[in-house]
């Protein structure tokens, strides 16, 4: 798996600002399989075993880029796991499963918007001065998440501009205990979204210094995520070869947030915006 290098000055960026680990490999296409397999399954903690599927590998591969983010967090409050009670959660397909919910009592960050509510729950603050949170994006109709995810995709800034900043007392609260694994070839849905030239013979003639760098291109890429929410916070992990606008509707009454139907949840770095990771839960026992 060899003849084809990152360019000198691409490979000094990635050593000092991305912290990659760049290897020149020569062996059969099973074992740079295994390789690349073994280093994303220790990036992730165990949680991400095989990134690349069997046959993803084959004499003409000349390159694989990898890349892995691992994250855990504890909740700043954890839940009380006594409190942990089975309780009815809706599909979109009008049937519903039994599914283990966490409850509190204490005060919440929490926004009612029109047709949707969001509810952040922080984690635990690190050494460093980053702080992330976990927002959960809740349709008032049990089969709002496709209009809610549609107006997620077409409104700019849309998450930035819909978060909760106040902690408000709640009535019924109720968050689902989830986990989810999630994997698939994305080569398409980038092509669908305009990126084409990876794709094509002269996409990676300025990154890659090789002899037949002209003919090289992406032919696929491949995507897995994972992420676990229970009492003790989130432990995620992936990996793939301020102006503050409340537009919230306040009251001074409790607010229910009851996650018992389809959701969209973000994980995101306060100080910076960065989401770091975005799904939607439609069935939290089918991970």
């Amino acid at each position: 798996m060899s003849r084809g290098e990152p360019k000198p000055e691409r490979n000094k960026v990635a050593r000092s600002k991305e912290r990659v680990n760049l290897q020149m490999i020569h062996e059969t296409p099973v074992e740079v399989t295994s390789i690349v397999n073994s280093w994303a399954e220790k990036e992730t903690n165990g949680l991400i075993k095989e990134v690349l599927p069997s046959g993803s590998v084959d004499g003409s591969t000349r390159l694989v880029f990898a890349n892995a983010l691992y994250f855990k967090g504890a909740w700043n409050e954890k839940f009380d796991a006594s409190k942990t009670k089975d309780h009815d959660f809706y599909l979109l397909n009008g049937t519903s499963v039994q599914v283990p919910f966490m409850t509190s009592k204490k005060k919440q960050l929490v926004s009612a918007f029109d047709g949707f509510k969001v509810l952040g729950i922080p984690y635990k603050q690190g050494e460093d001065k980053r702080r992330f949170t976990m927002y959960f994006f809740l349709p008032d109709a049990k089969d709002g998440l496709p209009a809610l995810m549609e107006k997620v995709s077409s409104e700019s800034g849309f998450l930035d501009h819909h978060l909760p900043y106040q902690a408000v007392e709640v009535g019924d609260f109720q968050i689902p205990k989830f986990k989810i694994s999630f994997g698939f070839e994305a080569s398409k849905v980038l092509k669908g979204l305009g990126l084409v030239l990876p794709f094509s013979g002269q996409g990676l003639t300025e990154m890659v210094d090789s002899p037949v760098g002209h003919n090289l291109y992406v032919s696929s890429i491949f995507h897995k995520s994972f992420i676990e929410v229970n009492e003790e916070g989130t432990e995620a992990a992936a990996a793939s070869a301020g102006v503050i606008k409340l537009r919230g509707l306040m009251s001074t009454d409790k607010i229910d947030f009851v996650a018992d139907h389809p959701f969209l949840f973000v994980i995101r770095e306060d100080m910076t915006s960065v989401v770091l990771f975005i799904g939607h839960v439609l069935n939290p026992l089918a991970g």
